[in-house]
């Protein structure tokens, strides 16, 4: 992330096998964007409608979804046609910014988001996702979420690489090394019907002084009574860990 184009910041660049075609609708079908954009939440609809229709221009010939400009930046994805696969990229206009150095959560958002996009459209074309997110601020003598769940261990995989390893949720985890940042790392996960982990450090701030970040945690398949398992004992794993952000 960071890299230009021209005159853009580009925040992501990655293939998904699927026509572009079928990638241009997953932007603009509702249905198909409350299974990959964001998470499961009360708001989710309001904030599709938001972004992707009231302040977003869709040029359909172009493949080209524009947002409307805020203070100064405007963001907008453009998918590339090459065949049985689509180029996404997420690209920024507005002052060139280094992001290496400090935690942004829409250009982060952006890289999570397309992540999750990319999944459902290689392994569940029209699945239901059910998904829990998770953030706050490390308690004294905490770490951040990377370090605390024990995946450092896993920089030196590279994506696309096996791994398998045992998290103090009191469960363990495998599947391939999906993607990475600075601030965060995508796990695909077998276990949760083959989801999606995606593990954000925020760093050090005046809401959290102690560092904090996120857990995204996305599911397919999963029944109540294994969705709702595996909710609490993560849930109860963060409580320890962190508080919520004021």
């Amino acid at each position: 992330m960071g890299a230009t184009h021209d005159d853009r910041q580009i925040l992501i660049e990655t293939a998904i096998a699927a026509p572009v075609e079928t990638v241009w609708r997953a932007l603009r079908e509702r249905e198909q964007l409350r299974n990959w954009f964001g998470w499961d939440a009360e708001t989710l609809a309001d904030e599709i409608d938001f972004i992707f229709f009231e302040h977003a221009q869709a040029d359909e010939a172009a493949h080209l979804l524009q947002f409307g400009e805020w203070e100064g930046v405007s963001d907008a994805i453009a998918l590339s046609d090459d065949g049985a696969e689509t180029t996404v990229i997420v690209a920024r206009r507005g002052p060139d910014v280094d992001w290496s150095g400090a935690y942004q959560d829409v250009p982060e958002g952006w890289v999570t988001f397309i992540q999750q996009l990319r999944l459902l459209l290689d392994r569940h074309p029209g699945a239901e996702r059910r998904t829990l997110y998770l953030s706050g601020a490390a308690k004294a003598g905490g770490a951040q979420p990377r370090e605390a769940l024990g995946l450092v261990q896993l920089a030196a995989k590279p994506d696309g690489a096996e791994y398998s390893i045992g998290l103090p949720t009191g469960e363990t985890i495998s599947g391939l090394v999906w993607h990475r940042t600075h601030f965060q790392l995508g796990l695909n996960v077998t276990e949760w019907g083959d989801g999606l982990l995606v593990v954000s450090d925020m760093g050090v701030a005046d809401t959290r002084p102690n560092g904090g970040g996120s857990a995204l945690l996305t599911t397919f398949g999963l029944d109540d009574a294994a969705f709702d398992e595996l909710a609490a004992r993560w849930r109860a794993w963060w409580d320890t860990n962190y508080t919520p952000f004021g």
